[in-house]
């Protein structure tokens, strides 16, 4: 699957020698100022009372290699779960989906690609011509609202240049994959409209052999990504900018293997798929030196499929018993919003020219539908069972809000900030079993922060947030009908740092400290309901009474000289639960989980490493990523181990053109992403651990040339 070891044996001392001997001379550029646009207004990172991480182009382009799972380990208290075939249920501070939601959609997490709303659906994040991505962390109750309780990722793609410009990549690598993508843009008429465009496709086996079937792709990855953007500028009154997307992810789902290994013994593997469609509307206006004027509209469409043997073996593996079973999922999501916005201009300013402010309205129509078929059949000659459910349901949902925000000047120095949203939540839901809900709820979200500037390169501030999230309800069988529907959450969070630039700008370093009660916690668990059966487990979602977050979260970026730039990242973090008791898998008491971590949520997260440039085009990066261990989830008590990540590249720049060979996970670390504990192996179907583990080494080739 991976090009022979001693390609890595080449590349790795080549990259450690150009770090062990680069010269250093003096910096002769400061760090370019990083601007932050998923808060209302477009501010400086170094302004953000709260804990921000961008990645630029340039980290992405010289870190990752297709999706935005391979840049998660930089990040600090950042953590995803593997149930699928790419990241898309993320946990923030350990706060986070582990799985498929069923009946109302519900993220703690938000995911934004180009003000295109995919939040708990965020499998799509391809990385090519990506001008930057925002990781904010905390609750965005009067930002973003009900689905940002745990935090936000925003993705912004490459915006048009003033000139024509295009670049084309090509690559290669272990796992038979193949990349290729090209981008372009540039003036239509004059300066005043501009466009981008760009395709990108990918495909890889997955990392998977599956020896019952004889294939190496039945887990593969074939990713396809559409971007335009058109801007339109007039003579200082408006700006316009339309954004579209269409992706196509058809990949495999064939991750689990009976002895936790990458040999696969399905004979039925399942699809992880989603196609989406979408596009966003940008227009503001400030044609007034007193207040300016923004509209959002966007909308989208997903089809996805969701399916898996869900007995992981075939009839040989399993004989004399007959133990076959499989599961399918098919869901098609739509949304359409819009949001409307005034704020105060330079000379729009209250209470004396000391007083910034904010005003808007958001409306949000969801519609979401779902319908799943399990099929299986078992018999070990003492008991046998046939098994063929289906089930289909529809969800509506829509949300409006109003939300505001002020900022007041506190003497020369300091700034009093102050932010409130009202949201409603109604909903409509109705399904094949009979079932017929109708929640609804209003919830109230906002901040209170601080910051105080001693110079222009060091701020200080604190910040008090509340983030929430709506309630819900659980489909089919619950364990008592008093959990088929559960209520909002809400998040509190305390939290205070320092960011600075110093040694003339070369050097950008922060740091926070946060404390988080959460209040009414959902959280997911399972129950097996018939033994033997692996398509019967119950995920229902209950209130937990109270749950803790305390941590700490530091960055740091240092260009010492022209050839030189390193970065550290970390992250501490202690998730727990408090008082909360939950059904746990093939028990039928309440068992006590006050006291335990948080699943998905380790204790470190560490970053380090840098890159080395010569004046003849040379460069070498490394990136090391290390996480402690983490409970799997809630059902059950097992771990994953701690482990160590090192991605290593080297390559030559041109005046056109950059090469690179790539190495990803260079050590070859084995390390699980997801666990499940339960009985899966006829005919005692004895309880143990079984783990989805993360992608292996993989050595490929980039090539990009622009135009």
């Amino acid at each position: 699957m991976n090009p022979d070891p001693v390609v890595l044996r080449w590349l790795l001392p080549s990259v450690i020698g150009a770090f062990a001997f680069g010269s250093i001379s003096v910096a002769d550029e400061a760090i370019e100022e990083i601007i932050v646009t998923a808060d209302f207004r477009e501010r400086s990172m170094l302004e953000i009372p709260s804990s921000v991480t961008v990645l630029d182009s340039s980290l992405i382009e010289q870190t990752a290699v297709q999706h935005f799972e391979e840049l998660i380990g930089i990040v600090p208290n950042l953590n995803w779960s593997g149930d699928g075939n790419r990241a898309r249920y993320l946990q923030i501070r350990g706060v986070g989906e582990l799985e498929q939601y069923e009946g109302a959609p519900n993220p703690s997490v938000g995911f934004i690609i180009d003000d295109i709303d995919f939040s708990g659906i965020g499998s799509i994040a391809t990385l090519f011509d990506l001008q930057q991505i925002e990781i904010l962390r905390g609750p965005q109750g009067s930002r973003y609202g009900a689905n940002a309780l745990a935090g936000l990722v925003y993705v912004q793609s490459a915006e048009p240049t003033d000139e024509f410009s295009g670049t084309v990549r090509l690559g290669a690598g272990g796992d038979n994959a193949l990349t290729a993508g090209m981008a372009l843009g540039g003036p239509i008429a004059g300066q005043s409209l501009r466009y981008r465009l760009s395709a990108h496709h990918y495909r890889s086996d997955g990392f998977r052999e599956n020896s019952y079937l004889r294939r190496s792709d039945t887990n593969g990855r074939d990713e396809t990504t559409l971007r335009g953007k058109l801007l339109w500028e007039s003579a200082g009154d408006w700006s316009v900018r339309l954004s579209t997307l269409f992706t196509d992810i058809d990949d495999g789902y064939d991750a689990f293997a009976i002895d936790n290994s990458l040999v696969m013994l399905s004979d039925k593997p399942g699809r992880d798929a989603q196609q989406s469609g979408g596009l966003s509307l940008k227009a503001t206006w400030s044609g007034s030196d007193r207040v300016q004027f923004m509209s959002l509209t966007s909308a989208a469409n997903s089809s996805m499929v969701f399916s898996f043997d869900a007995d992981w073996g075939n009839d040989a593996a399993w004989a004399p018993v007959i133990y076959d079973y499989f599961s399918y999922s098919d869901r098609d999501r739509q949304t359409v919003s819009q949001e409307f916005r005034l704020s105060s201009a330079e000379s729009g300013r209250i209470f004396g020219d000391t007083t910034d402010w904010l005003l808007g309205v958001y409306a949000m129509k969801l519609q979401d539908t779902l319908d799943t078929r399990n099929v299986g059949e078992y018999d070990d000659s003492f008991f046998s069972d046939a098994l063929d459910s289906t089930y289909s349901g529809q969800f509506d949902a829509l949300n409006a809000a109003v939300f505001g925000q002020l900022v007041t000047d506190i003497g020369e120095s300091g700034q009093l900030g102050f932010g409130l949203r009202f949201e409603n939540r109604s909903t409509d839901y109705n399904d094949s079993m009979g079932l017929a809900l109708g929640p609804g709820e209003s919830m109230v979200g906002g901040e209170l922060s601080y910051r105080y500037f001693f110079s222009d390169s060091l701020l200080s501030f604190i910040t008090a947030s509340k983030g929430y999230k709506a309630g819900g309800f659980n489909l089919g069988e619950v364990p008592d009908e008093s959990q088929r529907q559960y209520g909002d959450e809400s998040l509190w969070n305390l939290e205070a740092g320092l960011k600075s630039t110093l040694m003339d700008g070369t050097l950008s370093m922060g740091g926070s400290v946060f404390y988080s009660r959460r209040k009414d916690q959902q959280v997911r668990t399972s129950l097996q309901l018939v033994p033997g059966d692996p398509a019967s487990f119950v995920f229902f979602t209950d209130n937990a009474a109270q749950g803790t977050t305390r941590g700490f979260e530091a960055e740091l970026r240092w260009v010492p000289s022209d050839t030189w730039e390193v970065y550290a990242n970390a992250g501490l973090l202690d998730a727990e639960f408090s008082d909360y008791q939950t059904l746990q898998t093939g028990e039928t008491g309440l068992s006590q989980l006050a006291g335990r971590a948080q699943p998905h949520a380790p204790p470190y997260m560490l970053a380090i490493g840098g890159t080395y440039r010569h004046d003849t085009g040379f460069f070498a990066r490394l990136d090391l990523s290390a996480r402690d261990s983490f409970y799997f989830d809630v059902s059950n008590n097992e771990k994953s181990d701690a482990y160590r990540l090192l991605n290593a590249r080297i390559g030559f720049t041109g005046e056109r053109w950059t090469a690179q060979l790539w190495a990803r996970n260079a050590f070859d670390e084995h390390y699980a992403v997801r666990g499940f504990y339960f009985g899966n192996e006829p005919p005692l179907f004895p309880n143990r651990l079984y783990t989805r583990q993360g992608d292996p080494r993989q050595i490929g080739v980039t090539l990009d040339m622009e135009f």
